[in-house]
């Protein structure tokens, strides 16, 4: 990028390729939920709690990959490219360390916290058979977060997109063949989906090697020419980084505790919420997109020392994340028991689920400016601001969720109605500051 102003088409130049990469992604989550919901609502409920405590726990690499893509955009503007390859390299490094530490969370570690969390003995077997394998996979997931920070930091996303179709073509075609015994492959039911997604994190991550030795100029950034290891620079990333970590790792918990409180209402109950998650995700890919944008261009112009242009560039990128997000939500307000079908032909998860289905349609319209407007405020550099922020917004959340189910004794309808109020109280909060201008002097 130059010093040229950011327009509508520049945004999608970088949004485009991660929201590919994420639909991509989600195609895997989609085929996964609808693969698991014709073995059985046990293994779909099970799916659904054990793939969110590992996206719980791997929201801590991303966090801190978040921070590190937010420091490498804000020396692309600086035109420091040099310091660009030790940002990276010593994120390699600390993310190795952490998938360390979780793996043995993962294996060890969840069997006696989900045992306490889950009342289903059912979904509590199935939930650990599935972590037991997909907790290998950490490592290699880490690995590809770090290259990803570094290419959406520099704003060359186009790798996202291919190295999630490779994860997604080999996932789709593990998923078939182990969860229900085809293509001569033994039938393992959802520890076969697990095994699938490991298999499909490293193919990505050899993709993500082979592209940057052979096409990118990596010699440009020092990406490969690490001296030493030096602690201040790793404390300069977790200054940034830290409260991206906890607010990613924050979030995604309050999501898995979600799915428990929502558990407590039934095993009927949880395996239309791990539907309707599925649907919501699908919704979620445009704001994504734009949300890790809006890191990076935000970084990118205050580098620049162009702060004065900030607000227009939120103003266009929260605008395309609404229009995008309001095309895909539009088929789930005409058709909801259309798209539910695709999941499951049992009528009572159908009827359950499509009221539900309308409530996240608005949630998600609510969300493509509240993540654009939160991404703003963390890709100025005031992560520990943006981390007040959700935690505050996700008190009142849990807080709204826990009274609902365990005082007024709502249905799952009931409780979606929680995003409604996140979206929301998360738009209005990230504005307030934003437009106090306190992030004007920013540095990291």
């Amino acid at each position: 990028m130059t010093n040229t102003k950011i327009t509508y088409n520049r945004i999608w130049l970088v949004a485009y390729p991660i929201i590919l990469g994420s639909i991509a992604q989600n195609i895997i989550n989609f085929t996964d939920t609808a693969f698991l919901g014709r073995v059985g609502e046990i293994a779909l409920g099970a799916g659904a709690i054990g793939g969110l405590f590992y996206l719980a726990v791997i929201m801590l690499g991303l966090g801190f990959g978040t921070g590190a893509q937010i420091i490498i955009a804000r020396r692309l503007g600086e035109g420091k490219f040099k310091d660009i390859g030790e940002i990276v390299i010593h994120t390699i490094i600390f993310l190795t360390f952490l998938a360390i530490l979780i793996f043995i969370l993962l294996k060890y570690v969840s069997v006696d916290l989900l045992r306490f969390s889950i009342d289903s003995t059912a979904i509590y077997t199935d939930s650990i058979a599935f972590l037991d394998i997909r907790a290998y996979g950490i490592f290699f997931a880490f690995i590809n977060m770090a290259f990803r920070s570094f290419y959406v930091g520099i704003a060359k996303t186009k790798v996202i997109t291919y190295t999630t179709l490779v994860l997604a073509a080999v996932n789709i075609f593990l998923d078939y063949g182990l969860i229900f015994g085809n293509l001569g492959m033994p039938e393992m039911g959802i520890r076969g989906a697990a095994l699938a997604s490991v298999v499909a994190e490293i193919s990505a991550m050899i993709f993500f090697v082979i592209y940057t030795l052979t096409i990118i100029d990596y010699k440009k950034y020092d990406l490969f020419c690490f001296a030493r290891f030096r602690l201040e620079k790793l404390a300069k990333i977790f200054g940034v980084s830290i409260p991206m970590m906890i607010q990613q790792f924050v979030s995604l918990s309050v999501w898995f505790v979600f799915f428990l409180f929502v558990e407590k209402i039934g095993e009927m109950a949880l395996a239309v919420s791990n539907i309707i998650r599925s649907v919501y995700v699908i919704a979620m890919i445009p704001i994504w997109g734009f949300a890790a944008t809006t890191n990076t261009l935000v970084s990118y112009l205050i580098g620049q020392k162009r702060q004065d242009e900030v607000f227009s560039l939120i103003y266009r990128i929260t605008l395309m994340s609404f229009c995008g997000v309001l095309i895909i939500v539009s088929f789930g307000l005409f058709f909801p028991r259309m798209i539910i079908e695709i999941y499951t032909n049992q009528k009572e998860l159908i009827d359950m689920g499509a009221p539900v289905l309308y409530i996240v349609n608005i949630g998600a319209l609510f969300l493509s400016v509240g993540f654009v407007l939160l991404n703003s405020v963390s890709g100025t550099g005031k992560t520990t601001i943006s981390l007040s922020i959700e935690i505050i917004v996700l008190l009142i959340y849990v807080s709204y969720i826990y009274v609902l189910i365990f005082v007024f004794k709502t249905d799952v309808f009931g409780a979606w109605t929680s995003e409604l109020v996140y979206g929301f109280l998360l738009s209005i909060a990230s504005w307030g500051y934003l437009k106090s201008k306190h992030w004007l002097k920013s540095k990291i």
